[in-house]
């Protein structure tokens, strides 16, 4: 499948948002929510996160077609980054530990506003370079005698 990659940048930008207003207001319960919205996209693919069917149904059909497309891949991949860190980061608004809460969301928050400002997404980033680490065939794996 092939996402356009401006409405990920947009889906950076509302995160961003989001996350800003979990840090300022220390809202485990908006952390949560946003943590639904990674897992949506994560396991479900693209086409179900929240903030590309804003996209898709508000946004796009003013915009003239995207120049190119990119691979949903990476994007979900990153979708699956940040749902680890808002997990994590729920989890020590539920037990109460705010350090990991705060550390969790503002390193997500940090990843997200790369994406939004500057079109670098470090989950697509980290997915491509697994991807040029993994061996390419079988016989690559094989120790040799």
């Amino acid at each position: 499948m092939q996402v356009d990659p401006r409405g990920q940048r947009f889906s950076a930008v509302l995160t961003s948002v989001v996350l800003v207003v979990v840090l300022v207001t220390g809202s485990g319960a908006l952390l949560a929510a946003q943590t639904l919205v990674f897992a949506l996209g994560a396991l479900l693919g693209l086409r179900f996160a929240p903030y590309g069917m804003v996209f898709k149904a508000l946004v796009r059909p003013h915009m003239a077609p995207p120049g190119d497309l990119e691979p949903e891949s990476p994007p979900r991949f990153a979708q699956g980054v940040g749902l680890v860190f808002a997990l994590v980061g729920t989890v020590g608004f539920a037990l109460d530990i705010p350090w990991l809460a705060l550390g969790a969301t503002a390193l997500a928050l940090a990843a997200a506003f790369l994406n939004a400002m500057f079109g670098l997404c470090l989950g697509c980033e980290m997915y491509l370079l697994i991807r040029r680490l993994q061996p390419k065939n079988r016989s690559d794996r094989e120790v040799p005698a």
